[in-house]
């Protein structure tokens, strides 16, 4: 985990973020629940990377806070789920880009 970017990491994230929304919205219990799992052990390995310090981290804690209420907040605020997608698909667009040999500046977080 500790050898990719940050855009890589955060690109991982959402993928299994994504996996546990629409596992949510199709009712899938089993999928939602190895999703949401999944998804928050990856924010805690993105979190605990020592690379990521302040404004970074602090971005990377703020996102976890909002896939967290998406699921376990009473009244989750009214698009949550479109705008966590829309977030974490910029990190895998870069992902893919620098993958691609790309140079592109590193994602800014914040």
């Amino acid at each position: 985990w500790e050898t990719l970017t940050l855009s890589e990491q955060l690109a991982n994230v959402g993928s299994e973020v994504d996996r546990a929304i629409r596992a949510w919205e199709a009712e899938r219990t089993d999928r939602f629940e190895r999703a949401l799992e999944r998804a928050l052990e990856l924010f805690d390995l993105t979190v605990r990377d020592e690379r990521w310090r302040g404004h970074r981290r602090r971005e990377i804690l703020r996102a976890r806070e909002e896939f967290c209420r998406l699921f376990f907040d009473d009244d989750p605020p009214e698009g949550s789920a479109r705008r966590l997608s829309r977030y974490f698909l910029q990190f895998g667009v870069l992902a893919r880009r620098r993958g691609s040999g790309t140079a592109d500046p590193a994602p800014a977080c914040g």
